[in-house]
């Protein structure tokens, strides 16, 4: 089957970014079959840029949010949720059934030109493929860091959804917390969630750039805690992310973005099978870390032989 894509793209202040990503995407070796751009009221001049660019794009389709939302308070509600609600609005404006997948592309991410094609190749070559992306590099003063990411996870940024996956899992929620909670119910459903290494996209806004990288760790950790993250795993990964510089800040607000939720009593996933999977999953991850950390271990004393020296590594 021919694959017929549809991408989403909640876009607000953008300007500076969003021609390398209309460019990027106009130049898909494999175009997608309907592009929704969906402008949240900027105030920069990114709508009318936008409207300008989508002449000489045929599948490419400007709206504002404020001609899709019906009259209902729904996104005063759902402030806190940006994203992901302003994906479902453009969402609601076509009938998602009709295309092979469904994809969420933020007006930040810049393509290279073989990216949809290749990924509609791992689709079709893995029929448990249900959720899949690329990574993320940005461009930093003294040259480019990668955003890394567990294999499992797939950026919010540019996720990509087979139809079948995106029907199990009933779409995508209008929380914080949605871009880990829609791929834990991809692989509940029997899915695989797939970040391939090799598919890389230029993110033009640094990540925490927006409103402050420690204010967006501190959202992480409220995240894990919606999420059911088990304290044990959050306190493992406030202690590495508490070894990058400056050292200790990034892991305390970490680590304080997820007290501040359990004092607040956020409101959780409340689903108790998603919960149970959830932490069957992350006991099988600290499983595994401690295993690998005590064969790097036996490694290191025994450093004579090559094999020994490459597992230490």
């Amino acid at each position: 089957m021919q694959p017929r894509i549809l991408i989403v793209s909640p876009v607000r202040n953008e300007a500076a970014h969003i021609e390398r990503v209309v460019r990027s995407v106009a130049a898909q070796e494999l175009p997608p079959a309907r592009w929704i751009v969906l402008d949240d009221n900027s105030t920069d001049g990114t709508l009318e840029l936008l409207r300008s660019l989508a002449a000489d794009v045929p599948f490419m389709d400007v709206r504002t949010v404020a001609a899709v939302t019906p009259q209902t308070g729904a996104r005063d509600r759902l402030a806190k949720a940006a994203a992901p609600r302003n994906f479902n609005l453009g969402l609601a404006a076509m009938d998602w059934h009709e295309y092979t997948h469904v994809m969420k592309l933020d007006g930040d991410i810049e393509l290279e030109p073989n990216y949809l094609r290749v990924l509609m190749e791992r689709f079709a070559a893995d029929p448990r493929l249900g959720l899949a992306g690329g990574v993320l590099v940005e461009p930093l003063p003294d040259g480019w860091r990668t955003l890394e990411i567990p294999r499992h996870h797939v950026h919010g940024a540019l996720k990509c959804y087979s139809r079948e996956c995106f029907g199990a899992i009933g779409g995508v929620q209008e929380r914080l917390g949605w871009d880990t909670i829609d791929e834990t119910y991809a692989r509940m459903r029997g899915f695989a969630t797939v970040s391939f290494e090799d598919l890389v996209s230029i993110h033009h806004r640094p990540w925490g750039s927006a409103d402050g990288a420690i204010r967006g760790l501190t959202r992480l950790g409220e995240c894990a805690y919606i999420t059911h993250y088990p304290p044990l795993w959050v306190l493992l990964r406030s202690v590495k992310l508490g070894l990058v510089r400056p050292r200790g800040v990034k892991g305390l607000a970490y680590l304080y973005g997820y007290a501040r939720a359990c004092v607040r009593r956020r409101d959780r996933v409340e689903d108790a099978a998603y919960r149970r999977f959830t932490r069957r999953e992350l006991r099988r991850r600290i499983a595994r870390l401690l295993v690998r950390d005590r064969s790097g271990l036996v490694a290191a004393r025994r450093p004579s032989t090559g094999l020994a020296h490459n597992v230490a590594r």
